[in-house]
């Protein structure tokens, strides 16, 4: 990615190689360059007064930089059930994106789920987020400043920021080059210092884009939505994510597998009541599967509009019973929380 010499440096809209290059092209060290990242990205200084007589960041890099645009925080509400507390911040542009901050099992840890775009395109019935009006990628700086506010938030509480999921509004495939140099600038060690991962990249099964990613050979975690096993299914919840076969899609998560040696693709599997949760659908998904390494998370659907339902105990029992049977292989319910606040996953409206 280009950069125009006569734009501010922002330490958060480069990925870090880049923002360096850019540090020693204006005649000032790469260790100054990784000193102003730290400092903005890991710690949240802005103002280049303090900057430069605080943190000894060289005056030509904080003439560079100047008063950078940030997110406004508009709302942050927190659930008096589960801890998950949602953010929502306007843009530049007087848009609104949410994230989350999600409790993990570790006292005091949270992972922060980010948005990648505003809005979705993808249509995904069940998925509020689908619906919004408003569309458009959110720019890499966008994306690192929800984890560097979500994170203050979190510090305020006492709690730790030890993970993130790209698992917010939009489809981060579709924003590639933006959401992979943010994952880059919230592992880097003089940036947000968190392990690659502990960084998980989520997809509804963009199988160039997937392809791409094992490619690359990124160090950050892979998840797939599949919505269903069979494509006749998949197509009436996941209208355009279908158009790829799921076969085709399970061939991609294996060479990702096949690529790295080791490890599991995450496979994400929202549950439907009376849609995809009976034996015949644990049966082929287990074929789909096969033998690939995976790790297969159940997620309750939480559709705002109520035309799809959560599976009832005995649907519950029945389907995760049938895939210990036929998948042998992990198989894990996740907890979607934050419902009481439309926190949950597909819940993310942009309202306020």
């Amino acid at each position: 990615m280009l950069f125009d010499a006569r734009s501010p440096l922002d330490p958060r809209d480069r990925a870090p190689e880049q923002f360096l290059s850019r540090v020693v092209a204006l005649g000032v060290s790469e260790e100054a360059g990784r000193r102003l990242m730290s400092r903005v990205v890991g710690r949240g200084v802005f103002s280049s007064v303090e900057l430069n007589r605080s943190h000894q960041i060289p005056r030509k890099l904080c003439n560079a930089m100047g008063e950078l645009p940030r997110l406004r925080l508009v709302d942050s509400i927190v659930s008096p059930v589960d801890g998950f507390r949602k953010l929502a911040f306007a843009t530049t542009d007087d848009l609104v994106i949410e994230t989350v901050l999600i409790p993990l099992k570790k006292p005091g840890a949270v992972s922060v789920c980010l948005s990648s775009q505003v809005g979705c395109p993808m249509g995904c019935t069940y998925c509020a987020t689908a619906r919004m009006r408003d569309r458009r990628n959110l720019a890499t700086w966008e994306i690192v400043d929800q984890l560097i506010q979500a994170r203050t938030q979190a510090e305020a509480e006492g709690r730790r920021v030890t993970g993130a999921v790209f698992m917010g509004m939009g489809e981060p495939f579709l924003n590639y080059d933006r959401v992979l140099a943010a994952a880059e600038i919230l592992s880097a060690p003089f940036g947000a210092a968190i392990s690659g991962p502990a960084i998980t990249i989520s997809t509804v099964g963009l199988v160039p884009e997937i392809d791409r990613f094992t490619r690359e050979r990124r160090r950050f975690r892979l998840s797939i939505s599949l919505g269903a096993a069979m494509d006749q299914k998949r197509r009436v919840v996941m209208p355009l994510a279908a158009q790829a076969p799921v076969a085709e899609v399970m061939a991609a998560a294996r060479r990702h597998i096949q690529s790295r040696g080791t490890g599991r693709v995450m496979l994400s599997y929202v549950c439907i009541s009376g849609f995809n949760v009976s034996e015949q659908d644990a049966r082929e998904l287990a074929e789909l599967i096969g033998d690939t390494p995976v790790r297969l998370d159940l997620i309750e659907v939480t559709d705002p509009t109520g035309r799809f339902q959560r599976p009832t105990p005995e649907e519950w029992e029945q389907f995760r019973d049938a895939l210990t049977r036929h998948v042998g292989q992990p198989v894990v319910r996740r907890y979607s929380g934050g419902a009481d606040i439309a926190a949950a996953c597909g819940t993310l409206a942009g309202t306020v």
